[in-house]
């Protein structure tokens, strides 16, 4: 087996690194920036959604399997949809027809729950879900999800797989949940206590061992799987863990949510409250029905990505 990781310098991409390295897979990484990978492995520029034909069937050339996690993140708050599609859509499908055409094993394509509802919808969602993105960026996974796989079918291939990801932890993460983390990290009582809501997340490693296991075991794949820790945490909760892992006190005030509501539609932060407060759930039984194990500690994991963060980045504080 020899596997190509794209976006290895990403977030994910490293974490799928070690872990495959860990493994024992050989492996050829991918990235914009290939000057950060350093010695170990083979290491090649990750070509542009708009190079040739010939970019892309040189990089998966002598691989067996792909891992797609290469891509633009929604925390790009300056990504038009077209730059979305480009860097997700368009760029997917490029390297998912060059690895049908001559990569023989899997292609694993880390999409996002994004493909299929949007940040502010109160949903449980599994493999069967409907899709109705509703953002420029979730439209994009969406759209490279259908691409990858019309690839595949085009060359007579079922062996094509999007792993959708609810919002993932760990040290260096962005979005929501750093903001969270940040926001955590002061000895003032925060009016956090109403945010009730509860959230799908993933651990960093758990995410990678999705990979992992998706490339690694002897069942035929399927379209799509979903991926999450075993049980969903309230955002009061996990603001919480970030206190405990920083060794705040607790000190969340149950505030009522109209009166937080108010306030952050007059901060012009409707969309961040709104986002805060919906429940998503995301449904891990197909993966662990095939023998993936999700990750069971989850406020155990978020105190100890905080303490983390704390010890490596001291201006947080």
């Amino acid at each position: 087996m020899k596997v190509l990781v794209t976006g290895a310098t990403g977030f994910i991409g490293r974490q799928v690194v070690r872990q495959l390295r860990e493994a024992g897979v050989e492996l050829r990484l991918a990235s914009r920036h290939p000057e950060k990978l350093g010695p170990g492995s083979e290491t090649v520029p990750m070509p542009g959604f708009d190079a040739p034909p010939a970019a892309f069937l040189a990089l998966t050339r002598d691989v067996t399997d792909v891992v797609h996690c290469a891509g633009l993140n929604n925390d790009q708050g300056n990504a038009s949809e077209a730059d979305f599609l480009a860097a997700n859509a368009e760029l997917s499908a490029r390297l998912a027809q060059a690895s049908a055409e001559q990569a023989s094993g899997r292609f694993i394509h880390l999409s996002s729950i994004r493909a299929v509802i949007g940040a502010r919808v109160n949903a449980t969602i599994d493999e069967d879900t409907i899709p109705d993105p509703q953002c420029a960026y979730g439209r994009s996974k969406r759209e490279a999800e259908t691409r990858v796989r019309d690839a595949y079918a085009l060359h007579g291939r079922s062996d094509a797989a999007a792993l959708r990801l609810p919002p993932v932890y760990g040290p260096g993460m962005k979005g929501n949940l750093a903001t969270l983390m940040r926001l955590a990290d002061t000895a003032l009582p925060l009016p956090t206590g109403a945010l009730t809501g509860n959230r799908s997340l993933l651990s960093l490693s758990s995410a990678a061992g999705a990979v992992w296991h998706l490339l690694s075991h002897s069942e035929p794949l399927r379209p799509i799987y979903d991926a999450s820790d075993m049980a969903p945490v309230s955002v009061a909760a996990i603001v919480g863990a970030f206190r405990r892992g920083f060794g705040r006190p607790a000190r969340l005030v149950a505030v009522p949510a109209g009166p937080m509501r108010a306030a952050a539609v007059l901060l012009g932060k409707r969309m961040f409250w709104d986002s805060m407060t919906a429940t998503q759930i995301c449904d891990p039984s197909l993966l662990a029905s095939e023998g993936w194990l999700p990750e069971t500690g989850t406020l155990e994991r978020l105190a100890e990505t905080a303490r983390l963060g704390n010890a490596q980045s001291p201006a947080l504080r």
